[in-house]
């Protein structure tokens, strides 16, 4: 018989798992999950928790979704995958025909990849290798935001900003330019996101008009950056950085990886500003958490540029080999089916409300800095102290130990150092995110009184 401790043993005989200090394994057991279904998953005790992060941010419409398990087994018996270099399939085509009309006016393109670290290295090859068969070869630099986070390979490492992922790895990355950014926490007391939002843009202008002639592209996650800390910021810069990237001649990258289909209240982040970006990555909620795929879309403009004779060496000769794979593509059109079929983004705002509601008695917690929301996604800041907003010192992990409270009691909670987020799939219902607040209150009462 398979239980939990069985399959522990034997997943810790052999795996590495993702983003994990595996020593903190020796006190703190895995959990084997047996099955999902909607909001909760189960293990093999039979110990349930309800999954508040949708599972790193990909499970937008529920595990063992009917209407995604329908067209995977469809597809299964039709096509799983074929090479997308000089082949292609019906889900693929149908996939980036619905990209295209979904995303923000003038995105006619898609490159697809197989994670959101892989699109970004596209997206940040395709703007350098554009401004090469144009003749402008000095054009080699990116700009990137403090506390950004872009992904993991290495392209993508350096763009970011998160110094936990980033530092280790510092002799590899290329050099780039990193500006200060709008994340809206530190702006001044009485002082508005758009105000603050505004004023920091004044800095990346500077930037921008300073180094434009070597610049390639500014990359930015569209109004929150997630893996730093849920930090957000206001619509407002994303307009202006827009006008700018035209006035300077530079592509601006909108990494919709984590904030895209729906995330921030409107199906892409970007059109919370009414701007087109040149390049627009997109991953995670892509295939309602079902199967790795990514895809890129950008302009005819760009695609222009490397259009040519084979011998002017000028195509883009980039490829992975599940590049367009049938299944995935197949569960990226479900989850866009169920966007247009059941007008999410509508009944999205009455969840957003009730998170509000359920979130604004963190406000008054003695330990808790700030509460912020950007659309379905919430985050609740602890500190050792509210009035200075001095931190816990990391070395403490006080959420790991809301972590730790929080599975105890059926719910799955995964903070960033000390930020406490709810990032829930679109299925929960009120009472659910009800439970989720409360186990989240106990979990930093407890996390905070020790």
């Amino acid at each position: 018989m398979m239980t939990n401790q069985t399959l522990a043993n034997r997943d810790l005989s052999v795996l590495w798992h993702p983003c994990t200090q595996m020593k903190d394994h020796e006190n703190f057991p895995i959990i084997p999950i047996k099955k999902g279904q909607g909001v909760w998953l189960e293990d093999f005790d039979g110990n349930r928790y309800l999954d508040a992060i949708s599972s790193w941010w990909v499970n937008l419409f529920g595990h063992a979704n009917p209407a995604i398990n329908a067209a995977l087994k469809d597809q299964l018996d039709t096509l799983e995958h074929v090479i997308f270099a000089g082949f292609s399939h019906e889900a693929g085509i149908q996939l980036a025909e619905k990209l295209v009309e979904i995303t923000p006016s003038g995105l006619n393109r898609c490159f697809y990849a197989d994670n959101g670290s892989a699109a970004v290295e596209v997206a940040l090859k395709m703007s350098f290798h554009y401004w090469r068969n144009l003749g402008q070869t000095q054009k080699t630099k990116f700009i990137t935001l403090e506390n950004s986070y872009h992904g993991e390979t290495l392209g993508a490492l350096a763009v970011g900003n998160v110094a936990l992922y980033k530092e280790t790895y510092a002799p590899l990355l290329m050099d780039v330019i990193t500006v200060p950014g709008p994340d809206c926490y530190h702006r001044e007391l009485g002082e508005t996101w758009v105000d603050y939002s505004t004023r920091r843009f004044a800095i990346m202008e500077q930037t921008l008009q300073q180094h434009a002639d070597t610049v390639c592209a500014v990359i930015v996650e569209p109004l929150v950056q997630c893996a730093g800390n849920m930090r957000m910021y206001d619509p407002v810069y994303l307009k202006l950085l827009r006008s700018a990237c035209d006035k300077y001649n530079v592509h601006l990258i909108a990494d919709e990886i984590a904030v895209g289909f729906g995330r921030t209240g409107t199906l892409f982040a970007c059109e919370q500003a009414d701007i087109t970006p040149d390049f627009m990555c997109l991953s995670k909620g892509l295939t309602g958490g079902y199967l790795p795929l990514s895809a890129v879309l950008t302009t005819d403009k760009v695609y222009s540029a490397f259009y040519d004779d084979y011998q002017k060496l000028t195509a883009f000769l980039h490829s992975h080999s599940y590049s367009g794979n049938a299944l995935a593509c197949r569960a990226g059109l479900a989850t866009i089916n169920i966007f247009q079929q059941h007008s999410i983004i509508e009944q999205n705002q009455g969840l957003a409300a009730t998170m509000t509601k359920v979130g604004a008695r963190f406000n008054e917690h003695p330990h808790v800095s700030e509460v912020r929301q950007t659309g379905m996604i919430l985050a609740i800041e602890m500190v050792k102290n509210k009035q200075t907003r001095e931190p816990f010192p990391w070395q403490e992990r006080r959420g790991l130990k809301v972590y730790q409270y929080a599975l105890s009691k059926g719910v799955l909670l995964r903070p960033l150092g000390n930020v406490i987020y709810f990032m829930p799939p679109y299925v929960i219902s009120e009472d659910e995110l009800l439970l989720l607040a409360e186990i989240a209150w106990q979990g930093i009462q407890h996390a905070t009184q020790q």
